[in-house]
Order: C-alpha cells, then sequence, then structure tokens
C-alpha cells in the first residue's frame, strides 16, 4: 500500500472532528474527507475507495440512528480498517452485540492514565499514559465474544477495544486533546494497521468559489501626530452627537494585548451602514440616505464588499479602514443551529469606516486615516486639516452629572428557575448529549439616559483590553470584553484568547492571592478551560493550515479591576485562499458561550433560555480592508435601547459544577456592569450599597436604587 492512505472521516456532529482532520492529516501526510453522518449514504461511500475509517466523537447514544447515522454501516459493511473515538468506540460495540451504560462518573476535559494489552494499536506507546476523556457513557466490560478489551483505567473503565478477526479498533478517549499523551503515535499505528488494503484512486472536486466582485480602486491615506490626550475626550468632542459611532475602546492598554485604541463615526463620502436582519435574510445598507436590500447572508456580503475595497497601508496595526460592529449570537443558525426567541436588534450591524482615528497608547500617537478615491486626495487633506484642528483645540470635559433617575433590576429567571436549568444542564451532561453547556441569564434594567456616559463610567471602574462603545440609531452598546474571539492578522495569523474560570476579587491581598491561586489549581475550572480549548482547537481547524494550530499558553491567570480569569491561547495559520471573513464564519459563535458539541449544545441551550442573548455572546470589532480582523467575545456587556437596558450573564455547566456557585458566578459578573449603572444614576455608592442591590437579585430576583 503507498504511504499516504487516504483516511474517511465521519463527523457526528462533533466539536473535536478538525482536531482528528489536523492530527490524521499530520500523520499520514494526506488530509482525511470529512463526510458527516447524514451527508451520504453508505453506497456511496463504499464506493469512494478509502483506505481506512475514523468514526468520530459526538453527542448521544450509537443506538440511537439520529445521532450515529451512517456510521452504523461503515461498522458493519467496510472491508477497510475502521477506527472508533469516543461514540464511535461504542458504536464498534453496540454493532457486535455490547452493551453502552453511564460511567461510573461523566468525564469532560479531565485526565486519566490508561493501561493497554500492548496490540499492535499501541505499539510504543507506554503503560500508564495520561489522555483526555469526554463521556458520561461507556461501554460495558462484559463484551460479546468476537470482541476483545485492549486498553483499560484503573478502576476498570473500559478504554479500548478491538474485533477479534476485523480491523475493528476503538478508544473511549480523545487521541487528539492537546493533553491527551501519544494521540499522534496512535494514529500513526492505526495508518500502520492499514497496510494490505486498496489505496483509493477516487478524487474529490472542490466547490468552485464565486467570481470575485469588480475593485473600486481606493485608496488609504493617513497622517500621523504626536498626541498625549485622552481618547475619552476625542471621541466626546468629535463623535458623541453622530447618530452612528464607534470606539474600539482598550481601555486596558497592555504591550502584545491591546495597545491600539479606533473611533470614527458614521456618514462618511465612502461609508455604509450595513444591518442584517436574521427572520428575513436580509441585508439592509444605507449610504448618503439611500437604502438598499439583499437578499444574502450577512458573511458572503461582507466578504464581497472587503475584497472590492481591498486596499494596503504601512501602519503599525491591521485596521486600516473596514467594517466596525457586531456579529449577534442569533447568526448560529449559519452554522446550523434553532434559533427560537428574537430580541428585535439587528442580528449584525456594521459601519464600514472610511474615515478613523486610530490611538497608538505605547507610543503616544495617533493616526488620521482617511480612504478615498483617486482623486480625492485633496478631500483627504482637508479632512485632516480640520480633524488636527479639533485636536488642538480640545477642551477639558466637564464632570460627569448623575442622572438622579431610580435604577430597578430584575433577573429574565430568578435563582429558583436558574438552578432548575442546571440540574437540566447536568440531566443532559449525564446522558451524554453534551460535555458542557454555557447556560446564561439575562439582567434587565431601566432604560439609561445617557449610554456614553455609562461607557465613561465603566470604562474607569473596569478596564478592559476589548471594550468598546457602538451606537447604530437608538441602539447603544457599552462593553467592557476581557475576552478575544479571533485575531487575523495581515499575513493571515489567528490568535483566540478563550476565557473559561471566573474568581471575584479579594478584600485584601491575602484573600485575593488565595483566590487566584484557587482559581488556578481547580479541577473544574481547568476541565470548563481544557474543553473550550480543544473546542477553538477544532472551529480554527476548520480555516487553518494543516500543523499550524498550537497552544501557546493553556490556563494562565489573568486579574482584572473586579476578578481573575483563566486564560488560554490558541493560534494557527489560514490556509491558501482563506480569508479573515471564512475564519470567522467558521468559528462563530466562540466556543466559550456556546459549550460543546457545538452545535447538539446550542440547540440544547435554545431550549432552556427564555430569551434571545441578541448581541450578549457575539462579537464586537472589525474587519478591516487589508484581510486583518480583531473581534472580542462580548461578554461583561450592556445593550442599551429606549426601552431596557439587558446585561447578560451566565457561565459554563459541567459535571462537577455546584450550582449555587454557577448561580453566583453570574452575580460576579455582573457586579462591575451594576455599580457602573447605579453610579450613572446616583454618583459614587458605598461597596455595602453594592453588596446590598446584589443580595436583593440573589433573593428576591429584583432589586430598587
Amino acid at each position: 500500500m503507498a504511504t499516504r492512505p487516504r483516511t474517511l472521516l465521519i463527523d457526528n456532529y462533533d466539536s473535536f472532528t478538525m482536531n482528528l482532520y489536523h492530527l490524521i492529516a499530520a500523520v499520514n501526510g494526506e488530509p482525511p474527507t470529512v463526510v458527516r453522518n447524514d451527508e451520504l449514504a453508505w453506497a456511496t461511500l463504499a464506493d469512494a475507495g478509502f483506505d481506512n475509517i475514523v468514526i468520530s466523537p459526538g453527542p448521544g447514544r450509537p443506538d440511537r440512528a439520529t445521532d450515529f447515522g451512517v456510521c452504523h454501516d461503515a461498522i458493519r459493511h467496510a472491508t477497510v480498517p475502521v477506527l472508533g473515538v469516543c461514540l464511535g468506540h461504542q458504536g464498534i460495540a453496540t454493532v457486535y452485540g455490547g452493551a453502552v451504560t453511564h460511567a461510573p462518573m461523566p468525564m469532560h476535559g479531565r485526565r486519566s492514565v490508561v493501561f493497554h494489552d500492548d496490540s499492535p494499536l499501541f505499539a510504543g506507546i507506554p503503560q500508564g499514559f495520561s489522555v483526555v476523556r469526554y463521556h458520561s457513557l461507556t461501554v460495558d466490560p462484559d463484551l460479546p465474544d468476537c470482541l476483545r478489551a485492549t486498553a483499560w483505567t484503573p478502576d476498570g473503565v473500559l478504554m479500548g477495544l478491538a474485533h477479534k478477526t476485523l480491523p475493528r479498533f476503538g478508544v473511549q478517549f480523545h487521541p487528539e486533546s492537546i493533553l491527551t499523551e501519544h494521540g499522534a503515535r496512535l494514529l500513526a499505528n492505526f495508518r500502520d494497521l492499514t497496510h494490505g488494503h486498496r489505496r483509493a484512486t477516487v478524487s474529490v472536486a472542490s466547490a468552485p468559489k464565486p467570481p470575485e466582485a469588480a475593485p473600486l480602486g481606493l485608496k488609504l491615506s493617513h497622517r500621523k501626530l504626536a498626541f498625549t490626550g485622552d481618547a475619552e475626550q476625542v471621541f466626546c468632542d468629535l463623535f458623541a452627537t453622530a447618530p452612528d459611532a464607534f470606539w474600539l475602546d482598550s481601555s486596558r492598554a497592555e504591550p502584545g494585548l491591546a495597545r491600539f485604541s479606533f473611533m470614527g463615526a458614521g456618514g462618511g463620502p465612502h461609508g455604509l451602514r450595513v444591518t442584517f436582519g436574521q427572520a428575513r435574510g436580509e441585508v439592509t445598507v444605507v449610504a448618503h440616505g439611500q437604502q438598499q436590500t439583499h437578499r444574502e447572508g450577512i458573511y458572503d456580503f461582507l466578504g464581497r464588499e472587503l475584497a472590492r475595497r481591498r486596499v494596503q497601508a504601512d501602519l503599525p496595526f491591521d485596521f486600516d479602514g473596514g467594517f466596525v460592529g457586531y456579529f449577534g449570537y442569533g447568526l448560529k443558525a449559519d452554522a446550523g443551529a434553532a434559533n427560537r426567541h428574537s430580541d428585535g436588534t439587528p442580528a449584525a450591524a456594521f459601519l464600514l469606516a472610511d474615515r478613523l482615528l486610530a490611538f497608538d497608547h505605547q507610543e503616544a500617537q495617533i493616526y488620521l486615516l482617511c480612504l478615498h478615491a483617486p482623486g480625492e486626495i485633496a478631500s483627504a487633506e482637508t479632512w485632516f486639516d480640520a480633524i488636527e484642528g479639533r485636536l488642538a483645540a480640545l477642551a477639558p470635559l466637564p464632570p460627569l452629572q448623575p442622572t438622579g433617575a431610580p435604577v430597578l433590576l430584575w433577573l429574565d429567571r430568578d435563582r429558583a428557575a436558574y438552578l432548575d436549568d442546571i440540574a437540566r444542564c447536568l440531566a443532559f451532561i449525564h446522558e451524554g448529549e453534551s460535555y458542557e453547556l454555557c447556560l446564561t441569564n439575562q439582567l434587565r434594567a431601566t432604560p439609561v439616559e445617557d449610554p456614553l456616559a455609562l461607557h465613561r463610567i465603566l470604562r474607569r471602574i473596569n478596564k478592559a483590553p476589548y471594550a468598546a462603545f457602538l451606537r447604530f440609531g437608538d441602539l447603544a452598546i457599552v462593553c467592557s470584553s476581557p475576552e478575544r474571539f479571533l485575531r487575523i492578522d495581515r499575513d493571515g495569523q489567528v490568535e483566540s484568547k478563550p476565557i473559561k474560570g471566573t474568581r471575584p476579587r479579594g478584600r485584601d491581598a491575602a484573600e485575593d492571592e488565595a483566590l487566584r491561586r484557587d482559581l488556578a489549581q481547580s479541577e473544574k475550572d481547568r476541565a470548563e478551560n481544557l474543553m473550550i480549548v480543544d473546542l477553538l482547537r477544532n472551529d480554527l481547524g476548520r480555516a487553518c493550515a494543516v500543523g499550524s494550530v498550537h497552544v501557546p499558553a493553556m490556563m494562565q491567570v489573568e486579574t482584572y479591576e473586579t476578578v481573575h480569569q483563566l486564560v488560554s491561547t490558541v493560534r494557527g495559520t489560514l490556509r491558501p485562499g482563506v480569508d479573515a471573513i471564512e475564519c470567522v464564519r467558521a468559528a462563530f459563535p466562540g466556543g466559550s458561550m456556546t459549550g460543546a458539541p457545538k452545535l447538539r449544545t446550542m440547540n440544547l441551550l435554545d431550549g432552556l433560555e427564555t430569551r434571545a442573548r441578541g448581541i450578549y455572546s457575539g462579537a464586537i470589532g472589525y474587519l478591516g480592508l487589508g484581510g486583518a480582523a480583531d473581534l472580542n467575545i462580548v461578554i461583561r456587556t450592556l445593550v442599551c435601547t429606549p426601552t431596557s437596558t439587558t446585561i447578560g450573564i451566565g457561565g459554563a455547566i459541567v459535571t462537577l459544577s455546584d450550582a449555587e456557585a454557577e448561580f453566583e458566578e453570574t452575580l460576579v459578573k455582573a457586579r462591575a456592569l451594576v455599580e457602573a449603572l447605579l453610579i450613572h444614576a446616583r454618583g459614587p455608592v458605598s461597596e455595602a450599597i453594592r453588596e446590598q442591590v446584589l443580595a436583593a437579585l440573589r433573593k428576591h430576583g429584583r432589586a430598587a436604587f
């Protein structure tokens, strides 16, 4: 057989399948062909001439046809070797008469040592190697006569099996997890076991890409100025009254994390205002008072319009003009998820920023950027002169004055209802329907009189590297997010920084350090974080080159004004021909806001949560004309309309979750936002008042101040 076997990878709608894809591609020297379990009939796949088959993990049960699909036929009828992972492993057992039962303890994102029988699948792998497990169900160790056990944990849970006469192999653990030892060796052994089977000769054609839109031939000019002033002062002077405006606000500017801030407004000569209505599937574009409607998805529209305006700029930052705005959580429908609820806000909204200011906090400089046609350089210079004059004449801002308005707060689902939902999440995990569910709630409040003033307060009391203020008419978004969803630079380097694990700050240095240490050592929080790291590796793997996805920083504690957070970093390199918008589409929504497996879990959550998340759980940031993008995860955010203010709160539910602690964590995450609302209405408040408000929410689900 040729040294590069052609592998069929059957995807059971799992969120780790692409991690298997990259591992198989690296081991075989050739990427596998991925087919979902309900995509093609077995007769079609059987004739495609694959050399071996890998069956992915997934939610549910292997004896349920809707969960396992064509995998049953592949195990029963394939003439080539088959390796089943997790659900695939359980499927091999059930096809040949074995039973699947509940494991002694659900294990999701947790590590175990495994011993094996030294059979060829485990050649070169030491005894007692460490693996990561994601399962609530397990194969009964009382196997039918045709199967034999090949691996197990010290307490006797079956971790591997094989058919005695057919090339069928299963492992309960996940060889593709970032923390599983010798995963590549195991896949290489499976490759070697494939010798003697025929090499495939069938090729799979890729779908042709649509023709590129004609470029507009725009240019980008800039002017650099020394600037030691305050970005807040600039925004308030230049853009406070603009009907549409943006401020990507690195209120916590740190080297290598958030060095630059960007601001601007709509209404420029080449500007656009773009909104997407999920229900009708329409993009609405407003330019110079004229409105057009396009029947297409928001990703397709943005990708085409970015390509038409492509520019190259020699700047120390990647945002060289482009679209600024948000993707709402409802765009999960693009990934096949259900959308039972709607909150009335656009599913996505963007401004095409043709004129903007960029602040370099490290070098104390400001850049004025202007997108223009080749013959419009004079108008660009005129705008530069006007802005430079405004900057030179900035006046000090007057102190913020409290509005005096009463503040009413209420939870969409009170403590009892939220605890019931946590119990339902744990039941889903127990039955193998999900590994982790990111359950959310909404804290609602009376309307805010001045959202910009609220943002100015929040950025002082809760500095964050990925903060933002957006205004689209009477919709305002006040965001103090600490979490990066995706950053894609002009060279195609991709980074995500998922957060899972939160503790409040301590009342003194000793308590603060104890809380920090507790977070760093918590098995529950580390399991949460590992699951999302593996999920993000999978999502980036949809758009990144084989072998490029890696994890340079794992579970590091980062400290903010009000909380400690457990943060990891996942990086990769885009495949040739894949652009930033395709990468965003492949990974959205961010896995830290869904859980895993992503699609099944989003649908479960849609049945639990009684309102649309709206903008919360989505992403805010920019899509640059030079091919870059930088987007946050929309958390620690207030969404303000003339009739309401909403704060999304939540957390990941895993096997080790304590329901009361999970509810309390949602209030911890709301603390700074509630404080900002109180200050906006009444001025500085004491810690005792803040705690009194949170105590009322905890006990009654409502609070008034």
